[in-house]
């Protein structure tokens, strides 16, 4: 297992990862980082445990929209599938399977991002 150290909210954290994944976590830990900030930038100093909740919940929310954005393609993609065999529907197919891979790439960063807050504050 390999270690980073990050820095959130002027605070640093030492973090154990799987090796290779050193430089991926560190963007996490940076755009969770941003989030705080873009946090403080609107209310003000609030306190920084108050930060850090908002900054969490706003990216669990953009995590559930995009799970509620992949099942409304994948039902799409279902219906497309049922519905005809036609080049065009295969096409679009490939469009929405294109549009599924993306929104799941994104969940994934997303999880990784809470994931990470939550690793860094038990550090």
């Amino acid at each position: 297992m390999a270690q980073v150290t990050v820095t959130i909210a002027g605070q640093s954290y030492r973090i154990t990862c799987a090796a290779g994944e050193e430089a991926h976590l560190e963007r996490l830990a940076a755009s969770y980082d941003s989030k705080i900030e873009e946090m403080r930038a609107a209310f003000g100093e609030i306190g920084d445990m108050r930060l850090h909740v908002m900054a969490a919940m706003t990216q669990a929310d953009e995590l559930h929209e995009t799970r509620r954005r992949l099942a409304a393609v994948e039902a799409e993609l279902g219906r497309l599938r049922s519905s005809s065999g036609d080049e065009r529907a295969r096409m679009i197919e490939a469009r929405l399977a294109e549009g599924v891979h993306k929104t799941a790439e994104r969940i994934e960063f997303l999880v990784r991002s809470l994931n990470a807050a939550g690793q860094g504050q038990g550090t």
